[in-house]
């Protein structure tokens, strides 16, 4: 499925982590960056984390929640927060059925070899669970930067 700006952002339920339960549901009334990211403690998924958490106050003043979204356990999720001192959520769809409805669970290729994977994508979700801002193929230097502008800027 491929997600447009203006609709509604597909509802989801996920185990997170301490143990809490992200919902879509939960989150309205808040602005929310649902980034979606390959896997904890790579290279590039710790950097993106990082760039997330150093904006964390600016987000929060922007009223805008963050919340990351991997195929890995809660268990994983949980050692990547305290090893890199994350204070926002990240929930798991080991099921993957959040990743495939919202887009980003696709057929990737390295070195002439297919598997499926997340693809690095961010979404800025409105108050109401609209969709307002989509990034496919996420570079992950800036990219932090350029979302809470986009946060700031959006005033519903």
């Amino acid at each position: 499925m491929t997600l447009t700006i203006g609709t509604k952002a597909p509802a989801f339920t996920l185990p997170a982590t301490d143990g809490q339960e992200i919902s879509l549901e939960n989150l309205k009334g808040r602005k929310v960056v649902l980034y979606f990211y390959p896997k904890d403690d790579t290279s590039g998924c710790t950097r993106e984390a990082q760039d997330f958490q150093a904006l964390r106050e600016d987000f929060a003043a922007a009223g805008t929640e963050i919340v990351g979204v991997s195929p890995d356990s809660v268990k994983s999720h949980d050692k990547f927060r305290t090893k890199h001192g994350l204070d926002f959520p990240l929930a798991s769809d080991e099921t993957k059925a959040m990743l495939e409805a919202y887009g980003v669970w696709v057929e990737k290729s390295m070195y002439g070899r297919k598997y499926m994977g997340v693809e690095r994508t961010t979404l800025l979700i409105d108050r109401d669970g609209r969709i307002v801002r989509i990034w496919n193929k996420v570079k992950v230097p800036d990219h932090a930067k350029e979302v809470l502008e986009a946060a700031k800027a959006l005033h519903s």
